[in-house]
C-alpha cells in the first residue's frame, strides 16, 4: 500500500504533508448505492472539489439516473454541483438495467420526485473533453460508479484527454468473488464491456474497487443503528435506502448484511489505508458466450503481462462504515 499512498501524502523535512484536495469529477448511474456514495462525496467538501456529476444509463435509464443524481445533489444541499447527462445506452450491447435490485426508479425504500433544479445544458461527453483538455495536467480524478461509456466515449473522440486525468477510480469488476449479473461478471462491466476495454486501454492510471472488496464491506443491525443514531435527514434516506437495497444480495448470497458497492470509491479516495490489493495485468472478456463482461485478472502474475490496474480486493468494513457515518452526520 505505500506506493499507492505517495501521490497524497508525503514529507517535507521532519513536516508531514496532509491530503490535497481532490478535484473529482463522479461519473454515476443511480441506483441505491450510488445515492449513498453522492451524499458520501458531497458531504466531504474538505477534502473533494466535486467539479461535477456525470450521469450514464446503467442501474435504470438516463433520464432516471439523471433525475436519481440530481435528488441526491439536493438532499446533500449541494445544488451548487452540476449534473450532466450522458451516454443512453451502451457502445454496442443491447442496454441492460438493474431494475430487479434497485427498483423501477433506480431508488427503493425512499419518496422519488423531479429535484428542484435541473440538468445542465451541455452533454457530460462533451462536458468532459472540454473539462480535462483545459484542465491542469494530471490533475483531475474519475470516480466511475457506473457503466464506464461516457469516459470511453470522451476517449474515442479525443484522445489527448488522457492529459488532464490524475486517475481513475472504478467500481466494477470480480475476480474471486465470482460475478452479480453471471457468474463471472460484474454488473457495471457486463454492461458495457466495450467501454471498459477503451478504458482499460488507454494507459490512464486504474483503481478497481471489485465485488471482491465490497463483499467483504457488508452492513450489519449495528452498523445501520449507528447510522439511523445521526437522525437527521441524510442518515434516514440511507437507511431506508440501504434496509430495502440490502435484501436482495443477503437473500442472494446467503450473508448477514449488504454490500454498499459504489460508496467504497469514494471511501478509498477519503482513506485508502481502508483498503488492500494489489498492481495487476486485467482484461475485458467482450466476446460473445458465458464468460461475456468477465475481468480476468493475473493475481498471481503468471503472464508476465504489463499490470495495467490497482485491484482492490479488501477492505475494513468497520472503517468504512465509521467514515460514512462521520460525513453523514455533516449533512441536514
Amino acid at each position: 500500500m505505500p506506493a499507492v499512498l505517495q501521490h497524497r501524502a508525503g514529507c517535507r523535512g521532519n513536516v508531514l504533508i496532509g491530503p490535497e484536495q481532490i478535484d473529482l469529477i463522479i461519473d454515476t448511474d443511480p441506483g441505491a448505492d450510488d445515492v449513498v456514495a453522492l451524499l458520501f462525496a458531497l458531504a466531504s467538501p474538505d477534502e473533494f472539489n466535486v467539479r461535477a456529476l456525470t450521469t450514464v444509463a446503467g442501474n435504470v435509464r438516463l433520464d432516471k439516473t439523471s433525475r436519481n443524481a440530481r435528488l441526491a445533489r439536493e438532499w446533500a444541499g449541494r445544488e451548487d454541483v452540476p449534473v450532466y447527462a450522458g451516454a443512453p445506452k451502451p457502445m454496442m450491447r443491447t442496454p441492460i438495467y438493474a431494475e430487479d435490485i434497485h427498483g423501477k426508479e433506480g431508488l427503493s425504500g425512499v419518496a422519488v420526485y423531479e429535484p428542484k433544479a435541473g440538468l445542465a445544458e451541455a452533454n457530460a461527453i462533451d462536458y468532459l473533453i472540454d473539462t480535462l483538455m483545459a484542465a491542469t495536467p494530471r490533475s483531475i480524478t474519475l470516480a466511475i460508479l457506473g457503466p464506464q461509456t461516457n469516459l470511453a466515449l470522451a476517449l474515442i473522440q479525443q484522445p489527448g484527454i488522457v492529459q488532464g486525468i490524475k486517475e481513475v477510480v472504478i467500481m466494477g469488476g470480480a475476480h474471486f468473488n465470482g460475478g452479480n449479473i453471471t457468474p463471472v461478471a460484474e454488473f457495471n462491466v457486463f454492461a458495457d464491456p466495450h467501454a471498459a476495454e477503451v478504458v482499460l486501454k488507454s494507459g490512464l492510471k486504474l483503481i478497481y474497487l471489485s465485488l471482491d472488496a465490497t463483499h467483504k464491506i457488508l452492513t450489519s443491525d449495528e452498523r445501520l443503528k449507528q447510522i439511523a443514531a445521526l437522525n437527521n435527514r441524510a442518515s434516514k434516506l440511507v437507511v431506508d435506502i440501504l434496509n430495502d437495497y440490502i435484501k436482495a444480495d443477503m437473500e442472494h448470497y446467503d450473508i448477514p448484511g449488504g454490500p454498499v458497492h459504489d460508496a467504497a470509491v469514494i471511501a478509498w479516495l477519503l482513506r485508502p489505508q481502508l483498503f488492500s490489493g494489489r498492481e495487476v495485468n486485467v482484461v475485458i472478456d467482450s466476446r460473445e458466450g458465458p464468460t461475456f463482461g468477465q475481468t480476468i485478472v493475473d493475481w498471481h502474475d503468471r503472464l508476465k503481462a504489463p499490470r495495467n490496474a490497482f485491484w482492490v480486493n479488501d477492505g475494513d468494513a468497520q472503517g468504512f462504515f465509521d467514515l460514512l457515518t462521520e460525513r453523514l452526520g455533516r449533512l441536514k
